[in-house]
């Protein structure tokens, strides 16, 4: 493996769509360091200290701006919206009223449709290189979604390891919304074979199973005596090839939605620990959101080629997308998405690193 480092900023100078994109460098006084982009309000690279002090990139990704502009994989860091995982064909309804979204995934509409929130050059404001503010105004109709949305997400690098993710958005016309990021992780090091062997705990009685195209059935699950069971630490890869429809329907690995215990005060409450017993890195994700989606990386297939000049395949990276539940709007037992024009949409999600030497 060579020295992990830093993409280059001259080779995220670009112009998408008339607008200028950047790479821009938060750092603190540990060795963390984490460099954004504005195409998609994005997590490029993320460095990390491992248990022996060498720098390591925790976060798949690529090198310059045409990286990502040709990446089979289109959400690699990407800020999520407007509606973050899954709307069953594409619609929903609000006030009687329904709303279409192109379907992107088989028949339903993925991560906001295919010209979402990860496809737009957002505006910046950096704050004395140790946080960056994107900005993105979301017109009425945007791949048909209702009402003028302003939205602001906020990335803030602290000297306590955490780099934090502030989410706020406004509307003038009933709409859904659902944010989150989607880093694609591995505490290996980026580009350094599969997660199967991260020691991975999330604190969720309950999961969401669902159909054969990755919709929720509605039906809300005890983990228990199930492969989804991770309230005690155990290896990604442990239960991962057992027999069962939920796993077999996601590719053979994980793509479901865990039930949080509610976050209290506005306060983010842990969702999950994960670290690798190989580099010793050690991730907390807290987060106020109600749900935590966890992806094992089962649709890479090794057609992106990453920094470390390794192809990404198959469970090559772990997400763990803190969100609301997928296909929310169809579901009214479901904790509401829907924001009203005067209400205003906050959330909040902390990456706090960590070693175990």
């Amino acid at each position: 493996m060579k020295p992990y480092k830093l993409p280059e900023e001259h080779l995220f100078d670009h112009q998408i769509s008339g607008k200028h994109t950047h790479l821009i460098v938060l750092k603190n006084n540990r060795g963390v360091a984490v460099a954004l982009s504005d195409y998609g309000a994005r997590i490029v690279s993320l460095i990390v200290p491992d248990k022996q002090g060498d720098p390591t990139d925790v976060v798949l990704g690529f090198d310059s701006i045409q990286g990502y502009l040709s990446a089979q994989e289109p959400y690699h860091g990407v800020t999520v919206g407007r509606f973050a995982n899954r709307i069953a064909n594409g619609r929903f309804t609000i006030d009687g009223e329904t709303f279409s979204v192109q379907p992107n995934n088989g028949p339903n509409a993925l991560h906001g449709g295919v010209g979402g929130f990860h496809s737009k050059v957002w505006d910046r404001r950096v704050v004395y290189k140790e946080k960056v503010d994107f900005y993105y105004v979301s017109t009425d109709g945007e791949e048909g979604f209702p009402g003028r949305l302003s939205v602001m997400v906020k990335y803030r690098l602290t000297d306590e390891n955490e780099l934090v993710i502030s989410y706020r958005a406004e509307t003038d016309k009933p709409t859904i919304i659902n944010l989150t990021n989607h880093a694609f992780f591995n505490l290996n090091g980026e580009g350094n074979g599969d997660v199967l062997d991260h020691i991975l705990e999330i604190p969720a009685d309950k999961y969401l199973p669902v159909d054969e195209t990755q919709i929720p059935t509605g039906l809300v699950e005890a983990v228990e005596n199930t492969p989804f069971d991770f309230r005690k630490p155990k290896a990604i890869g442990k239960d991962i090839e057992l027999a069962n429809d939920q796993l077999a329907g996601a590719n053979g690995g994980y793509d479901h939605n865990y039930v949080l215990n509610p976050a209290t005060g506005g306060t983010p409450a842990l969702a999950a620990t994960i670290r690798s017993p190989l580099t010793g890195i050690r991730l907390d994700v807290l987060t106020t959101e109600p749900g935590l989606q966890l992806y094992t990386g089962n649709f890479l297939n090794g057609k992106d080629t990453g920094r470390q000049g390794n192809p990404y395949e198959k469970y090559g990276a772990f997400c763990l997308e803190t969100q609301h539940f997928p296909d929310a709007p169809n579901h009214p037992d479901f904790p509401s998405t829907l924001l009203l024009p005067g209400q205003v949409f906050q959330s909040e999600t902390r990456y706090r690193f960590s070693v175990l030497k």
